[in-house]
C-alpha cells in the first residue's frame, strides 16, 4: 500500500514512537523508510548579534546531534530488518515543516509519520506546531503520532 514511508525525526520520545510505529507500518506493507532530520538554525538566527560568531561552532554541534539521531534512528530501523535511507537537512530559511513537504514531493512519499504533541489552546498558540503545518501542505497522507498524558502514545491519521 505505502512503498516509500517518510519520518522527520528529532530523537524525542514523541518521535521515537512515531518511528516504532512507522517501522510496523512498513513491515506490514514491505515499504522503504526515509528519515529526515531538519537542523534548526531559527533560534540562532533570532538570538543576539552573536549568530555570526556563534555559528560555525554551534551549527557545527547541532549538525553532529543531528546525524547521531539519524544514526540511532536508521539502528532501530535496520535492527527491525526494514530498507531505510537517511537525510539531514541544514537550512536555516524555512520552518521543518516545509523541508518535510519538500522532501515528500522530491523523494516521493507516499506517506508521512510524524511524532507531535498533540498540544493545545495556548501551548500550540506559543509553540506552534510543525506537525499542523505538514499536515496542511503535505501532498501525501499524514499519520500523527501524539502523544497523550501519562507519556503513552496514540496513532491518529490525517
Amino acid at each position: 500500500m505505502y512503498s516509500r514511508i517518510l519520518v522527520p525525526v528529532d530523537g524525542s520520545p514523541t518521535s521515537n514512537a512515531g518511528l516504532d510505529e512507522a517501522i510496523k507500518l512498513a513491515k506490514q506493507f514491505g515499504s522503504r523508510l526515509r528519515l529526515l532530520h531538519v537542523v534548526d538554525q531559527m533560534p540562532l538566527a533570532v538570538s543576539a548579534e552573536g549568530f555570526g560568531v556563534m555559528s560555525v561552532d554551534v551549527l557545527g554541534l547541532l549538525k553532529e546531534a543531528g546525524e547521531r539521531v539519524l544514526a540511532d534512528a536508521k539502528a532501530r530501523v535496520d535492527a527491525a530488518g526494514v530498507p531505510v535511507d537517511t537525510l539531514l537537512v541544514d537550512s536555516p530559511n524555512s520552518r521543518l515543516s516545509d523541508h518535510v513537504t519538500a522532501v515528500a514531493k522530491e523523494w516521493p512519499a507516499e506517506l508521512i509519520v510524524i511524532g507531535t504533541h498533540g498540544r493545545r489552546g495556548i501551548g500550540r498558540v506559543l509553540m506552534g506546531s510543525d506537525a499542523e503545518q505538514v499536515v496542511r501542505h503535505a501532498p501525501v497522507p499524514v499519520l500523527l503520532y501524539r502523544a497523550v498524558e501519562g507519556g503513552q502514545t496514540d496513532a491518529a491519521s490525517a
